[in-house]
């Protein structure tokens, strides 16, 4: 989790001193504006702990194999958002966001710190890139997936300006 938390620091610092217009100007037809991509993190977290959750409480035991999420970074391969993951095109202060993102950070860490790590270490949830991903990967994987977009954040503002 103190990856997590230093990429979520890095991804808030990164659009601290834009204003919400710039923050949800689209600066390309068909590519998302930075909070866009902020939505995206939360809704990918939301529904991470909500899954994460449910395969504790309801799943298998079943060996999962160590998948290489380190790849989750690479830009270079495109990946289409799930539906429950796209964000919408409405306005979003800075402020709203953030209290969205801080909540589903602490519902992350309450589910970390509450899970029984024999199960987290023999349930999978599938991903639709790695496939079936045990839940321990998966929580480094928020952060991974936070610092793929990060880098998506840094290019959105560099055309911004």
């Amino acid at each position: 989790m103190d990856d997590n938390k230093k990429i979520r620091e890095d991804v808030l610092q990164s659009v601290e001193n834009l204003s919400d217009e710039q923050l949800n100007e689209q600066v390309e037809v068909g590519r998302w504006s930075i909070m866009q991509v902020l939505n995206h993190l939360y809704l990918m977290e939301r529904a991470i702990v909500h899954a994460l959750s449910d395969q504790l409480a309801n799943g298998e035991n079943k060996a999962p194999v160590e998948k290489p999420i380190q790849f989750t970074t690479n830009r270079s391969t495109k990946v289409t958002a799930p539906l429950f993951a796209t964000p919408s095109d409405d306005f979003i202060s800075l402020e709203e966001m953030k209290s969205k993102l801080t909540k589903s950070r602490e519902n992350l860490s309450n589910l970390v710190a509450s899970a029984d790590k024999t199960l987290l270490a023999q349930r999978s949830y599938p991903h639709p890139a790695f496939g079936d991903l045990g839940l321990e990967q998966w929580i480094p994987f928020i952060g991974l997936h936070e610092k793929r977009h990060l880098a998506q954040i840094e290019e959105i503002k560099s055309k911004l300006m």
